[in-house]
């Protein structure tokens, strides 16, 4: 079995991908939380968000990750 560590990355192949734009549902916690995710228990802290997957799992994402990763669509009024 294949094993990766942090550090220097692997010599493989890699290719580069983009994300597709798909909506999710979020919302920024103002309190620490735990979810249950399908990788185990994790904890989310203050400012982070808890996350909706397209297959309606849930999971935290860092706040910092959250604002490199994703932009908020607008509201409708």
């Amino acid at each position: 079995m294949l094993q990766f560590k942090r550090g220097p990355l692997p010599d493989l192949p890699f290719r580069t991908a983009v994300k597709k734009p798909i909506p999710q549902k979020c919302v920024q916690m103002d309190q620490p939380f735990t979810v249950e995710t399908m990788e185990g228990l994790m904890q989310g802290k203050p400012g982070d968000y808890l996350m909706i997957g397209i297959a309606g799992e849930m999971y935290v994402c860092d706040q910092e990750i959250f604002r490199q990763t994703y932009d908020l669509v607008p509201e409708k009024i």
